[in-house]
């Protein structure tokens, strides 16, 4: 899947192989960290970007439409997901509802700052990911203070938490009859 703008130019593809060049190591190794998690494959590569905030928000939107497209669409999926992470001094708690209605409640702050790790590209990226997938997404942090251990915390508990609500469901997961 593409998504060419004015402002980025980027490529993802599933079930290829662990492929990820951003252009942005932090936004790299978060990308790999979240699909390592899932258990997926991906292939991402991005041709241009003008500046990070477009890279990390366009990064989410596409991302989710991808998720979206292959896991979302005819098939009924668990739709809720949840996990507790640990990461040295951080604790962090990450809950899903893949169900048309994106939202993110993001209550994460850094007490001790690293060089890459920033809360407003991190937040640009969850809400273009809940906005592509169409997803309600609650981050939490429980404990902790660094940056990195922080940010990689809820990039893995977003990949365990995916990976609960977009397998496949036994039944349509909605009382009104449609997600």
């Amino acid at each position: 899947m593409n998504r060419k703008t004015r402002e980025v130019d980027m490529e993802a593809k599933l079930h290829s192989k662990m492929d990820v060049r951003t252009g942005d190591p932090v936004l790299d190794h978060l990308l790999r960290t979240l699909f390592f998690y899932m258990e997926i494959p991906v292939e991402v590569t991005v041709r241009s970007w003008d500046l990070k905030h477009h890279l990390w928000e366009d990064m989410g939107i596409l991302i989710g439409r991808l998720l979206r497209n292959e896991f979302v669409e005819n098939r009924n999926i668990a739709r809720f997901g949840n996990c507790i992470i640990p990461m040295d001094d951080a604790l962090v708690v990450v809950s899903v509802d893949v169900s048309s209605r994106p939202f993110l409640n993001f209550d994460v702050d850094f007490v001790e700052k690293e060089e890459g790790f920033e809360l407003a590209l991190m937040r640009e990226f969850l809400m273009g990911l809940t906005r592509g997938l169409g997803m309600t997404l609650h981050v939490k942090k429980m404990a902790g203070s660094n940056a990195h251990h922080l940010s990689e915390a809820v990039f893995k508990g977003l990949g365990k938490a995916l990976k609960e609500a977009l397998g496949e469901g036994k039944r349509l997961e909605s009382t009104k009859g449609e997600l």
